[in-house]
């Protein structure tokens, strides 16, 4: 008896499980971060006060700052930020929901202490912050991500992929143990290994100069991205975009904001495309977010990490067929947190992240159509 009740009971779950997955329209996710986009930008559009020749744009003729201004700066906040990512806020956010705007009561943070980027890609991809990761190090991950759980479930297993600029990604989603497909800054596949369009950005990335030794520009992640999606169709994919953090490092805010409109544009063709391939009609959400925050003066805004005030402060963007069109979440909203990233993505595919993994963060209920928050 005790067997026959505990078979009942298990499947029992099982159907619960699946029905609440037949329920959600989303079959494909699609995860961009944007390395170390403040959401002072996000949500307010440029400041004229950081477009300063001698500490921010790398001494650059003061005609060029003055058509820099004619092109950022707006009246208001709403008429900079529509300057600056009118793809987000012209479709995203209305259709969606967006959620880190400080000005107006909504506040999305980090967990780990530590403030920089593997810390933090860490957190989103895991769920929880790990006390051992205290750098950027390139040491492989011992947690898993949750593309590698997800890449380990019957429905998923060979459909998940990554692109990104930074190559400490590979360690990040410990592609040795994961085996998840990864194009990134620097690789050099083996001869028939790869599309011949990938072969030619990997000839491309070797003639033209890299940002840094880790990091080229966003261009090449945006096309081979467009290759991955062309020839392999994965159901989730995350494609990590890196230069507004680069262009930050180097107090380039003129170059910061050209990366962050840059980064608008290739997100846009992305939707536009995958708009029109029938697997991912209507049928893909995606959700976008940085990996930290960064200092709010003139002195600090370059930086971030535990030393950089205010450096915890983040964004988060949600836009798909299960996500209620609440747009730009102000006063009442409660806070979230990068933690949550993980099990969300897994929430919207029908999948329960937190099962396997207790200590992760819940998912953003109210991305989710069955919990909308009010």
């Amino acid at each position: 008896m005790k067997k026959n009740a505990w078979l009942l009971l298990v499947f029992s779950l099982l159907g619960s499980f699946n029905a609440r997955s037949a329920e959600n329209k989303t079959r494909n996710i699609i995860l961009i971060t944007i390395d170390g986009l403040r959401w002072q930008e996000v949500f307010r559009g440029a400041d004229e006060a950081f477009m300063n020749k001698e500490k921010n744009s790398g001494g650059v003729p003061a005609g060029d700052l003055v058509a820099l201004k004619a092109d950022f700066l707006g009246v208001t906040a709403q008429e900079r930020r529509k300057k600056l990512m009118p793809f987000f806020w012209g479709t995203l956010v209305p259709g969606g929901q967006a959620f880190g705007n400080r000005d107006y009561g909504s506040a999305s943070s980090v967990l780990n202490t530590e403030r920089i980027s593997y810390p933090g890609y860490n957190e989103l991809l895991t769920g929880a912050p790990d006390p051992l990761i205290t750098s950027n190090a390139p040491v492989p991950n011992r947690n898993v991500t949750v593309l590698e759980w997800l890449n380990g479930r019957p429905e998923f297993k060979g459909r998940v992929a990554a692109a990104a600029a930074w190559n400490v990604f590979a360690p990040i989603i410990n592609v040795g143990r994961s085996r998840l497909p990864l194009f990134v800054t620097g690789q050099h596949s083996a001869p028939g290994s790869v599309s011949p369009r990938i072969a030619e950005l990997e000839r491309w990335m070797d003639d033209i100069p890299p940002i840094s030794n880790t990091e080229n520009f966003d261009a090449f992640v945006y096309h081979a991205a467009v290759d991955r999606i062309d020839t392999h169709q994965p159901r989730v994919f995350l494609i990590a975009l890196g230069e507004p953090d680069e262009w930050a490092h180097a107090h380039r805010y003129d170059r910061y904001l050209q990366s962050i409109r840059r980064c608008d544009r290739f997100i846009r063709q992305l939707w536009e495309k995958i708009q029109a391939i029938p697997q991912y009609r209507d049928s893909t959400t995606m959700v976008l977010t940085p990996d930290h925050g960064r200092g709010v003066t003139l002195e600090d805004w370059n930086g971030h990490g535990k030393k950089i005030p205010r450096s915890e402060e983040t964004w988060l963007a949600v836009y798909g067929p299960d996500t209620p069109a609440l747009g730009e979440r102000q006063e009442g909203v409660a806070e979230v947190h990068q933690a949550q990233v993980a099990a969300t993505v897994a929430a919207l595919l029908g999948e329960d992240f937190r099962a396997a993994f207790p200590a992760a963060a819940a998912p953003v209920s109210a991305v989710l159509r069955a919990g909308s928050e009010k």
